[in-house]
């Protein structure tokens, strides 16, 4: 049998074995479409990316990711720069990535969409540090929120959705203390005491935070959030609206439009990129307009 044109990577233990168990559904189902594709399973984060990089040299035209925001994300950094076109089928707890995208949070449902799309430019972030670069696709930063997202990942992995971030960030709150952030934002020099600096290209992350509901995945923007220190109760308080819509106006959130944006921190702060762990302050995060294509719905009016 030839090989197909399309290699989907699956990491196996997204969402809870989901993505393992929704295989050979989107299999079947690409199969009955003429659009037979290959899978292949993941072992490590170490293994899906030599598995897309393999991908490329292979000469796949599309290279999808069945799995969470952490295996797309895997996908972009180990084929950016390629010429190839990526895809998603979202099978995580979170699929903050699949919403900015505009796909359906349920794979098969992702599957069918993939038959029927153009690929589209999409931006991604790159993160510059001293030792070298890191690159994401939705939304990262520094901060309160940087370990709550390693926690998630870690002591609370088990947790369903959001709670897994909830969980993270009340943890870390024990022993946190609000950072000195020294930031340039295009050019304009500003100082802050804040609980987290984020910066985004997507609207969410931590399963359904609306950390900067303006962003958008091809605008060639990158929007940063910086939530100076506040009562724990206040916190708290937000918590409903940046899962609901994000409008907060508070004046201890300011929000900022950018191309380029450093941050220079007066301790050490772990900086992370769609729930990844990818270095440490200081960092200058740069949007690289159109750097993928994806396989993902045209935005409205555009």
């Amino acid at each position: 049998m030839t090989r197909s044109e399309t290699l989907v990577i699956v990491n196996p233990v997204a969402g809870q074995g989901s993505a393992r168990r929704i295989q050979p559904a989107i299999a079947g189902y690409l199969t009955a479409r003429d659009r037979r594709a290959d899978f292949v399973a993941s072992s490590s984060t170490e293994s899906f990316r030599q598995l897309a990089f393999q991908a490329v040299t292979q000469g796949y035209r599309y290279v999808v990711a069945l799995g969470g925001d952490g295996a797309f994300h895997h996908l972009v950094e180990a084929t950016l720069g390629a010429e190839v076109i990526l895809g998603f089928f979202p099978a995580g707890s979170g699929n903050d990535i699949a919403e900015g995208l505009g796909l359906p949070k349920d794979p098969l449902a992702a599957a069918e969409l993939f038959l029927r799309l153009q690929p589209r430019p999409i931006d991604v972030v790159r993160a510059h540090f001293g030792s070298g670069d890191a690159i994401f696709i939705g939304a990262g930063g520094l901060g309160l929120d940087a370990e709550a997202a390693e926690l998630a990942n870690t002591r609370f992995r088990r947790w369903p959705g959001f709670t897994r971030y909830l969980a993270g960030a009340l943890w870390a709150w024990r022993k946190f203390s609000a950072i000195d952030l020294y930031a340039e934002i295009d050019g304009q020099r500003l100082q802050r005491r804040v609980l987290f600096a984020a910066a985004a290209n997507a609207p969410c992350y931590g399963s359904g935070i609306r950390i900067a509901p303006d962003a958008k995945m091809d605008d060639g923007w990158l929007e940063i959030t910086l939530v100076q220190d506040m009562p724990l109760l206040k916190l708290l308080e937000a918590i409903p609206i940046v899962l609901r819509s994000g409008d907060i106006r508070w004046p201890e959130v300011e929000r900022f439009r950018c191309r380029r944006a450093s941050f220079l921190t007066d301790r050490v702060a772990l900086v992370h990129g769609d729930g990844e762990p990818l270095g440490q302050a200081p960092v200058e995060f740069e949007i690289l307009p159109g750097a993928v294509q994806v396989m993902a719905p045209a935005r409205a009016g555009v």
